[in-house]
């Protein structure tokens, strides 16, 4: 939608159809109309586009995608290409970017959880493919730190296996058979849990099974991108619509080459396996190699200060406030990013949290709100990671408004 035209109304959006508002919506940024036009797209059938100060959350949307990866989308929109080889040559690339020994496009973190489980059940043997999700009765096991317990083990058993849990280095050694398939971990519990990275590694290593690690959420770092690999993890997966902001839709399997490709012949576009429906179309691998490529070159420490700016200025707009206190916490392993804490005497105020949270979603525009893993209980929660320009300032008006009407 060209700079010059008209906002489009929501009639003319419902008249021309969502469809030639949600081509617009997709262009670049630097061809693309106004945010308010942009925003009509969802407007249009009834859902209010929010301030989003909770962080890359899942189900608001992950993260907006800069420009650079809306001009590889839509480029790659363009032209039909084959897809399998289009997913070896931006598997290849994203490696090479990378440092590490392979890579794979995936349908988010959870997918790149599901078909790297299926490359550990097959890769020493490609029979097992179609036959996915193994019987029971086969026996197959996978080991986790019980600590580690997690909404996405789901996406492990479907393959067919047993998830084993283990607390201690003993327990680990006496879980290992021959019946073992792999071994599989949240970073972002790897505080809560008895065994380390390295002396899991390490066991792994020693008895030959292959390793899988979920840090969906844990860029930055950038150097996390490749860290764990070269820690010894044999596959890592990672979110590609947080941080690197690339397609929510889109994730990154990350590892030892063996299992790269046997985790291709688990998913789509191949058919006759448990991955077929895990889609993974021309636009998100292309965008997702810009979005890295995007990344690897951000300046990292001036978006950090950009970060701690926001912070700033939404304390600036509450620090008067009787009783009020802030301050800049980073969380230690995801979501590792400057958030805002505050803290008041809702005695004092008459507003606890809760209520600061429903009012803050209930204003106009919304703004949400959510608490980060490893960020505590303390205060309440404001993450400035996903903030659009001048939200900051909005954010810090309403806190105001709630915390201290006038």
């Amino acid at each position: 939608m060209p700079n010059d035209e008209p906002s489009l109304s929501r009639r003319t959006v419902l008249i021309s159809g969502a469809s030639g508002m949600m081509g617009g919506a997709l262009m670049p940024e630097t061809t693309q109309g106004s945010d308010s036009a942009a925003a009509e797209v969802y407007r249009a059938i009834g859902v209010k586009p929010l301030i989003n100060a909770a962080g890359s959350i899942t189900t608001l949307g992950g993260s907006i995608m800069p420009s650079e990866v809306l001009a590889a989308w839509n480029a790659a929109a363009r032209s039909f290409v084959p897809l399998i080889e289009l997913q070896d040559r931006v598997g290849e690339r994203i490696a090479k970017l990378l440092g590490v020994e392979a890579a794979l496009v995936t349908t988010g973190a959870a997918g790149g959880i599901l078909i790297g489980t299926a490359a550990a059940l097959t890769y020493r043997d490609h029979s097992l493919v179609g036959r996915l999700p193994l019987p029971l009765e086969m026996g197959l096991e996978v080991i986790r730190q019980k600590a580690h317990r997690e909404c996405y083990d789901n996406l492990v058993t479907a393959c067919g296996v047993k998830l084993v849990d283990v607390e201690t280095r003993d327990d680990l050694e006496r879980a290992i058979n021959s019946r073992t398939a792999m071994m599989y971990s949240y970073n972002v519990h790897e505080d809560a849990g008895h065994i380390k990275r390295d002396e899991w590694v390490a066991v792994a290593r020693k008895h030959g099974i292959p390793t899988l690690l979920d840090a969906a959420a844990d860029v930055p770092p950038v150097e996390a991108l490749w860290n764990y690999n070269r820690m010894g993890f044999d596959l890592v997966v990672f979110s590609g619509g947080k941080a690197l902001r690339g397609p929510q839709s889109a994730g990154l399997l990350l590892g030892r080459r063996d299992l790269i490709e046997a985790a291709k012949l688990n998913t789509s576009p191949r058919c006759g396996n448990i991955g077929r429906g895990l889609k993974v179309s021309k636009e998100e691998m292309v965008a997702m190699c810009a979005a890295v490529e995007r990344f690897l070159k951000l300046d990292h420490d001036a978006e950090w200060r950009e970060w701690e700016r926001r912070i700033a200025v939404i304390s600036a707009a509450i620090k008067d406030i009787p009783s009020v206190t802030t301050k800049s916490i980073v969380p230690p392993i995801a979501n590792r990013v400057p958030h805002l804490l505050i803290l008041w005497d809702e005695d004092e105020l008459k507003v606890t949290r809760e209520q600061l949270k429903q009012r803050l979603a209930d204003g106009d525009p919304p703004i949400a709100t959510a608490r980060v893993h490893g960020t505590g209980d303390e205060g309440f929660l404001i993450s400035v990671f996903m903030l659009q320009p001048g939200e900051d300032s909005t954010v810090g008006r309403r806190l105001r408004q709630i915390l201290r009407p006038d």
